[in-house]
């Protein structure tokens, strides 16, 4: 049974998600304490308490253990072994499991995963040297090369047309990778997932816009048809009913040319493609996690309104001083609403907080009220900047 305050709950990772994690746990009456590497993260000023200490510190993670009643983490930079290790000397609950983590944290792993489950995937090799990935990039005409851990936003892949140039994109990455055959997609979807003790449940089929390969904008509903929206949230299911334990995981989706849906990648977490949540469907994807990994009942994941969101990245040359300008121009707008994240420092490309629109008259059904959320959204985004006068 639940009663309030509730417990508390240690994540591992103290950026933006889990900053937007304590937002949406306080009102629940549960505390969070985060443990992060760089003094004072976004979290932090929000938590009720950050552990300093890096992901893989055996002594740190031993007392986010002993301090929380619940743990989990909003990063896969987690130690798997670690977790259990710790989640079974202090008795402490888990989730997602750390086996999932570790399935997921290896993207050839996780595809072999996928594809052994008859979960449908992109076309895949493991790479083992140049001449692999040579080989590779015959057998498949060109190939995306990805670090088999370790990348995000961009980093970690590169695209390799022709075999003359698998030693320079060995030497760029590693030989620590996988090829992926390039998948002639229509459009990028996303589903936010969630796995709870009383069942699972998936959030409306999200459209995403990425440039340079990091997520610019995310358009719910996703301006597709009724028949690939179904489908992508059926093979989100199969992923969910694969998975093992509670919490919200990002399911990234290639919605084909052909009409097929493949899925890209995987993360065992609330995810940037689900933070239009927050305004437009009745249970944010950070309450949901919340309320997952503690066990208790799940919210509707029912989306409200027609709903974009835009990223805003660092626009600077070089690291500086955080300080966005002409912030007025989104708080003046009707039905806008403005998330920072609580970075010090902006940096070239990177995520430092996002803009979220919401329409009450908008169409669900009609893709041109959301191309018209979309351009107005991307407008409040260009207005913003971190380049001083």
């Amino acid at each position: 049974m639940t009663t309030l305050p509730g417990p508390t709950l240690g994540v591992v990772g103290g950026g933006q998600l889990g900053r937007m994690l304590a937002e949406a746990a306080a009102p629940l009456g549960v505390e969070v304490i985060v443990l992060d590497p760089t003094p004072e993260c976004p979290a932090s000023l929000v938590a009720r308490d950050q552990i300093v200490g890096d992901f893989d510190d055996p002594d740190a993670v031993r007392e986010l253990a002993a301090a929380s009643d619940v743990l989990t983490f909003e990063i896969e930079l987690a130690d798997p072994d670690l977790l259990e290790s710790v989640a079974d000397e202090y008795d402490v609950p888990i989730n997602p499991d750390p086996g999932t983590l570790r399935t997921i944290q290896d993207k050839l792993v996780q595809k072999e995963a996928l594809a052994d489950a008859g979960i449908p995937v992109p076309d895949f090799i493991g790479i083992g040297g140049e001449k692999d990935l040579r080989l590779a990039v015959e057998e498949l005409d060109g190939v995306m090369l990805k670090a088999r851990e370790g990348g995000y936003d961009g980093r970690g892949n590169t695209p390799v047309q022709e075999p003359d140039e698998a030693a320079a994109a060995l030497d760029e990455l590693g030989v620590d990778t996988m090829a992926e055959a390039f998948v002639p997609f229509e459009r990028e979807l996303s589903v936010i997932g969630v796995k709870g003790a009383d069942g699972v449940a998936t959030y409306p089929v999200t459209e995403t816009i990425h440039e340079e390969e990091i997520l610019r904008a995310s358009v719910s509903p996703a301006r597709t048809d009724d028949q690939t929206r179904d489908r992508a949230r059926e093979v989100a299911r199969d992923v969910l009913e694969f998975l093992d334990g509670y919490g919200v995981y990002g399911i990234e989706l290639f919605e084909t040319e052909d009409g097929e849906i493949l899925v890209n990648e995987i993360a065992p977490r609330p995810h940037n493609s689900g933070h239009w949540t927050i305004e437009g469907a009745r249970t944010s994807q950070f309450e949901t996690h919340v309320r997952a990994v503690l066990g208790w009942p799940l919210g509707s994941t029912d989306l409200r309104e027609p709903t974009v969101s835009v990223n805003i990245l660092g626009d600077v040359a070089e690291p500086e001083a955080a300080t966005l300008h002409n912030v007025d121009s989104v708080l003046e707008s009707p039905n806008a609403h403005l998330h920072w994240y609580g970075k010090k420092q902006a940096r070239p490309l990177r995520k430092m907080g996002h803009i979220t629109v919401t329409d009450p008259d908008a169409d669900a059904d009609d893709p041109g009220d959301r191309d018209a959320l979309l351009d107005r959204a991307e407008s409040l985004r260009d207005g913003v900047t971190f380049v001083g006068e």
